[in-house]
């Protein structure tokens, strides 16, 4: 919500990322004024809401901050990993482009650099890769006239846009912390906010790995700075949550005194991928995992879209390429685990297949509404009938389901809530100029109805198709997706299942069954989570961990249908229909 972007000369420039290139802790006059903000923030907590403020650790965009860098003012060049190279060597750098403040580094000039002392060399993060846009994570900048009269050339690291240079955590000025703590300390202090989004926390590090240079997710460094802005955030009394992609031994140490809650990239990719080929068996890999990495799916914000892609980095098998991993009755290694779920989910995402979504990095810029499209196999979206948007409302309530009915925080967006499907790629062409296609999924969207006439928001956003409507039409209807998913989150509620244990993920043989035992908090009850994510029936019998022989298992989400009862060993007979779910609660 704060102003992003950039500053030439004295005029301000638009954000290059969807305003996650901040420039200065006012809030965004596009969006209104801080006296506004704060009116927000005292209305929700009068009834009872958080709002939800984030910072931006990593980096910021080219604002008055940069400028200053440039220009070598005071202790401004520390605030970024930006280094000033000599005039000897700007022969190593090549010229800026007519109209713009920075050029791209080839691998070739990044190397020259690095033997040359001057920065640590490729990292390879590969966000936002796009040949002859950003082919390496470093700019340099054309001349620029310091404050003291002389003139330097500076190249600078950018793990995102080269709009957004990185933050410096290691410098002595400790600017970068100076920055990024004042930001935190006003969302809280003064703003007002509850809690704090950590926006790609896991990169404060600017060093390769020992292995061979490739990016090191998870540096100490990271893990000391998350400590540091979340025990400040603490202290103001807030609260805070990662959102980024880490393999699960980095998540488990950056929980340790960091970010309170992490979002739930590691099953999100998964529970996708299960509704996509109607095989939950790498879903119910990564459950083993988290388990075998003490990973608390209480911990974890559980999620249907968000802002970004649907990211499918899937960073520990990155990370633990080497590792042998039990799979489809076989051993295969993290690396070709990682690359067989890319070929089966890119297969079924886009291409002829869906063409109405498209490929971003190593996810796919898509809805929650054209992911099961896709799974649907419907080809074109353009003139979906009602019985299409049946089917795709059944199966979104179904990831719904998922990520509501197991411990932790269940999030999902306003793309969610009105069933948005994804922009045609022409209709955001300028957007996606610098290989973002993220734009097709972040449509505009009408959430109260206010503006039905409405053809793009105030920020030119083209509005997406809705296909379930605006909130208030929905909860006239008993059958629409609000008013089936307030039903489930009212049962979610009164289960007190945000707060319950994982304490089992029984063994199943129906490829698309995925069974989660959870401990209830009042410690006498038990709850089971059943899915089957495969258009087939399943018929199954299970065994509950801790349940009685002879206990009954009642459904939540259907108190008049007749219990189940448990045999010997807790023994759980499961009947699902192909895209069903099924909440049992067994005693108490």
């Amino acid at each position: 919500m704060k102003r992003s972007g950039g500053v030439t000369g004295v005029d301000y420039t638009p954000s290059v990322d969807g305003n996650f290139d901040r420039i200065s802790m006012e809030i965004d006059p596009a969006f209104g004024t801080e006296a506004q903000y704060k009116s927000l923030v005292a209305v929700a907590r009068a009834h009872g809401a958080v709002v939800i403020g984030d910072v931006i650790p990593g980096h910021t965009g080219k604002g008055p901050d940069f400028r200053l860098a440039e220009r070598d003012y005071a202790d401004y060049p520390g605030i970024y990993h930006m280094v000033r190279i000599a005039p000897a060597d700007w022969g190593l750098l090549p010229p800026v482009p007519a109209g713009r403040d920075a050029v791209n580094l080839s691998p070739a000039a990044v190397d020259a650099l690095a033997a040359r002392g001057y920065i640590v060399g490729q990292l390879h993060s590969g966000i936002f890769y796009e040949p002859g846009v950003k082919e390496t994570d470093w700019s340099a900048t054309d001349a620029v006239r310091g404050a003291d009269g002389v003139e330097r050339r500076w190249v600078y690291l950018h793990y995102f846009k080269q709009g957004q240079p990185t933050l410096n955590w290691l410098d002595p000025s400790f600017a970068a912390e100076r920055l990024v703590i004042g930001d935190a300390v006003h969302e809280i202090g003064v703003l007002g906010d509850g809690m704090l989004r950590l926006d790609a926390n896991g990169l404060l590090g600017i060093e390769r790995d020992a292995r061979g240079g490739v990016l090191w997710a998870g540096h100490p460094l990271s893990l000391t700075a998350n400590q540091l802005i979340a025990d400040m955030v603490r202290k103001l009394d807030g609260f805070t949550f990662e959102e980024l992609a880490l393999p699960l031994d980095v998540m488990r140490e950056m929980s340790r005194g960091g970010p309170d809650l992490s979002y739930d990239f590691v099953t999100r990719p998964a529970y996708d991928e299960a509704l996509l080929t109607g095989d939950a068996q790498f879903l119910r890999l990564v459950f083993q995992l988290m388990r075998r990495y003490d990973i608390d799916p209480g911990r974890l914000i559980h999620a249907l879209q968000n802002h970004d892609e649907l990211t499918m980095g899937l960073a520990h098998f990155a990370v633990h390429a080497d590792e042998s991993f039990d799979f489809r009755g076989g051993k295969v290694s993290g690396k070709e685990l990682r690359e067989l779920v890319h070929r089966e989910m890119y297969g079924k995402l886009i291409g002829e297949r869906a063409p109405y979504n498209l490929k971003f990095g190593d996810g796919v810029a898509s809805t929650s509404a054209t992911v099961v499209a896709a799974a649907l196999g419907i080809r074109d979206i353009s003139a979906l009938k009602p019985a299409q948007v049946d089917q795709i409302r059944r199966l979104h309530l179904l990831l719904a389901f998922y990520n509501a009915m197991q411990p932790g925080v269940f999030a999902l967006s306003g793309w969610d809530l009105v069933g948005a499907l994804t922009l045609p790629a022409d209709a955001v062409r300028a957007r996606l100029a610098d290989g973002d296609t993220r734009w097709i999924n972040r449509g505009a969207y009408d959430l109260i109805g206010s503006n039905p006439n409405a053809r793009a928001s105030a920020a030119g956003l083209p509005r997406a198709v809705a296909l379930y409507g605006s909130l208030p039409a929905q909860l006239a209807k008993r059958d629409s997706f609000a008013s089936q998913l307030a039903r489930l989150l009212k049962a979610r509620a009164a289960l007190k299942l945000y707060a319950a244990r994982l304490i089992d993920v029984p063994a199943v043989r129906a490829p698309g069954l995925l069974v989660l035992v959870h401990e209830l908090p009042d410690n006498a009850s038990l709850e089971v989570t059943a899915i089957n994510f495969g258009a087939q029936a399943v018929d199954e019998t299970v065994a509950v961990k801790g349940a009685a022989a002879a206990a009954t298992a009642l459904d939540v989400l259907d108190p008049q249908a007749p219990g189940v009862t448990l045999g010997a060993d807790g023994a759980l007979r499961l009947h699902l229909d192909g895209y069903q779910g099924k909440a049992l609660r067994i005693g108490g």
